[in-house]
């Protein structure tokens, strides 16, 4: 939305569609708000507009205690940004700042501190530090609401330098104290059960379960489904989302020790370990069974629409040896399942061509799933095979659980573990240029330079670089154009002939489904309109039964749509 009477009808019509994309405040209460708030609407006289969180928070208003602004899908606009901006908020989002500070975020982007300072604040109101701030605020909301921890153990695991700025932060943001907020969620008991009592150092593994026992209650799963253990969590989403389509996607792909799926279609559970930098963990994500009736959780990364055409979340539990790395690991998730997309905005590109539009309205709310590690997704799309062929190398060089849970076992080795001579090539070039640095492939690279160097490894080439630019970068935008499109050559240069020739008839061609041509692919495949796992050659969408180029591998993984299609 570019004026603010547009958001002001918005906020007006409660539109869920941009929760994220900007928040509001009522100068006369003092408090911010996401646009679907069901709040009275105020007088638009006493309204005002921010493009994030922490520009609200850093003038002065507090989180509105009803609809929890904090806790929204993130804007999807910097999945698609390329640029310093949409890079550092990407980063900032993985931890950067906790982690290295403002100078380090610098160095990943290449840029000095003071002019990532200066664009940030031009764009978004607020410079990294407040940005992260935010970010802090609310994972410690999340711990105070859904475990027993203590407060002191519980403010370092959110990422504060000490208890005074804990506190100073909470009553800001949040005009309570911790105890009070902890209070205020009305799940103490609750709370005692889902998680430990005792701080992070005291779990033996990413095996170990951070609860004393099984939970029970309504949020405590279907029956087919193991108890759940650990920090409860909802990671919400926008609009609809085809949640059997990206279990699918997930299941046919697991590696054995490394993850696995529990559970019959419908109400699927998705685990896996998680190799983070403060330590290891175990995530699970269960799959929507169905629609719930509408109510607001206590706590949690939470959209609260019900689960639909307007939102809704995914269960989620983690076990970390480290809470530090709460934070890091829900953003993990959240790329891998793709919960910042914004399916509106792909439907109206996407819906308004005449191949892919009947596809969209069949359906909606599918994603592009990311990588919960975008150095392994590399090691196992460039070793390629089943994925047994990665579980050896697993079994071989990963590190093994203190306590294996359930099919999990190791953690996939990292990429310093697998450049040794024993390797084989071209994994070990591969894992040589990653543990050296000379490619990296974190939350803010730059994604075309990535992409290059990729591709002019011995054995990757131009279609499984595009691939992993695809999930484990998180661009939208690939599949439609050929690499140079990224640097000089203008996209819609070309005749509206030209595009329809490349991309069959009836379509208005792939520079017309920009900026979200991975979920044209992912339509495409499960339509068999482009054979499944291909990635399209520069400037062309193959027709049906067209294969990849000779000397080049066509599939770098197994089919991501086998187990639906055997399913039917």
């Amino acid at each position: 939305m570019r004026d603010d009477e547009a958001r002001y009808e918005a906020v007006t019509s409660r539109d869920a569609r941009f929760d994220g994309e900007f928040f509001f405040a009522v100068v006369t209460t003092g408090i911010y708000c996401r646009p679907s708030c069901p709040a009275v609407t105020p007088k638009r006289v006493n309204v005002r507009f921010f493009p994030s969180a922490a520009a609200a928070q850093a003038a002065g208003f507090r989180a509105c205690r009803r609809c929890r602004p904090d806790a929204v899908p993130g804007s999807a606009e910097w999945n698609v940004r390329a640029d310093l901006v949409g890079r550092a908020m990407r980063l900032i989002g993985d931890g950067v700042v906790d982690r290295e500070g403002v100078g380090g975020l610098a160095r990943r982007l290449g840029y000095s501190p003071r002019q990532v300072q200066r664009q940030l604040t031009a764009e978004l109101g607020a410079g990294p530090v407040a940005l992260a701030r935010a970010r802090r605020a609310h994972t410690a909301r999340v711990l105070l609401q859904t475990t027993a921890l203590p407060v002191t153990e519980l403010a370092f695991a959110a990422g504060f330098a000490s208890i005074r700025q804990f506190n100073d932060t909470i009553r800001e943001i949040y005009a309570g104290t911790p105890s009070e907020l902890r209070a205020a969620a009305g799940n103490g008991g609750a709370a005692a059960r889902h998680t430990a009592t005792t701080g992070p150092g005291a779990v033996a593994g990413p095996g170990a379960a951070t609860g004393p026992g099984p939970a029970s209650g309504p949020e405590s799963g279907s029956a087919s489904r193991s108890a759940p253990t650990g920090i409860p969590l909802r990671l919400a989403y926008r609009g609809p989302y085809a949640a059997a389509e990206i279990f699918d996607f997930l299941q046919v792909r697991a590696v054995p020790g490394v993850e696995e799926t529990r559970g019959p279609r419908g109400g699927r559970t998705y685990r896996r370990t998680l190799r983070l930098t403060h330590g290891s963990g175990i995530a699970e994500v269960d799959e929507p069974a169905g629609p719930r009736r509408r109510r607001r959780p206590p706590a949690g990364l939470v959209c609260p629409a019900t689960r639909g055409t307007d939102g809704g979340w995914l269960e989620c539990r983690l076990r970390l040896t480290d809470l530090r790395d709460l934070s890091t690991a829900v953003q993990r998730l959240r790329r891998l399942f793709d919960l910042d997309a914004d399916p509106y905005a792909v439907a109206e590109r996407l819906g308004a061509d005449p191949l892919l539009g009947p596809l969209v309205a069949e359906r909606p709310g599918l994603r592009s799933p990311g990588a919960a590690d975008p150095e392994e997704l590399a090691v196992r799309t460039v070793l390629g095979g089943p994925p047994e062929r990665a579980a050896a190398l697993v079994r071989t060089y990963g590190k093994p659980l203190d306590v294996p849970d359930g099919g999990l076992s190791h953690l996939f080795p990292a990429p310093a573990e697998l450049s040794g001579a024993e390797v084989a090539e071209p994994v070990r070039t591969l894992c040589t240029a990653l543990a050296d640095g000379t490619i990296t492939l974190d939350a803010g690279t730059d994604r075309s330079a990535a992409e290059r160097a990729l591709a002019a490894l011995p054995g990757v080439g131009p279609r499984t670089a595009a691939y992993l630019r695809m999930r484990a970068l998180g661009d939208p935008d690939v599949g439609t154009a050929a690499p140079e499109a990224d640097a000089d050559v203008d996209a819609d240069a070309d005749t509206d002939a030209e595009r329809a020739g490349r991309a069959g008839p009836g379509s208005a061609g792939p520079a017309a489904w920009r900026p979200w041509g991975a979920y044209a692919v992912h339509h495409l495949w499960r339509a068999g309109l482009l054979p499944t796992g291909v990635m399209p050659g520069p400037g062309e969408v193959p027709g049906l039964g067209e294969t990849s180029r000779p000397g080049e591998s066509s599939a770098p993984e197994p089919p991501p749509y086998a187990l639906a299609a055997r399913s039917g």
